[in-house]
């Protein structure tokens, strides 16, 4: 059984940092893109960015550029979305799905930024 885990979210004042994890389990790791989205209520679900199967790149949507980095260490199964500069605009369900063959979704993490 396939199985992706976020954790990391919370709350955080403007300006601040969260390192979202997603961990991953029953498929095979490697050879899946992993994605990052995130939802607010009342608007579309956004593609945040995408690291490659071998960490090589990382694509992001322009509303984070230079602000958020996806990465994954391969050897622990695990995804990372490091976001620093956090505004209430981020303000998000951030969920992680592993593209490959088929695509798998995690559950989901809240993160309120707010003062």
């Amino acid at each position: 059984q396939v199985q992706l885990v976020e954790s990391g979210g919370g709350l955080v004042q403007p300006g601040g940092s969260l390192l979202l994890s997603c961990v991953a389990s029953g498929l095979a790791f490697n050879s899946y893109a992993m994605n990052w989205y995130r939802q607010s209520p009342g608007k579309e679900r956004e593609l945040v960015g995408t690291v490659t199967t071998l960490n090589r790149s990382a694509n992001y949507a322009e509303s984070v550029k230079g602000r958020f980095t996806i990465y994954r260490d391969n050897g622990k199964s695990t995804a990372y979305l490091q976001m620093n500069s956090l505004q209430p605009e981020d303000t998000a369900v951030y969920t992680c799905a592993a593209r490959g063959l088929s695509t798998y979704w995690g559950q989901g993490t809240q993160v309120t930024v707010s003062s």
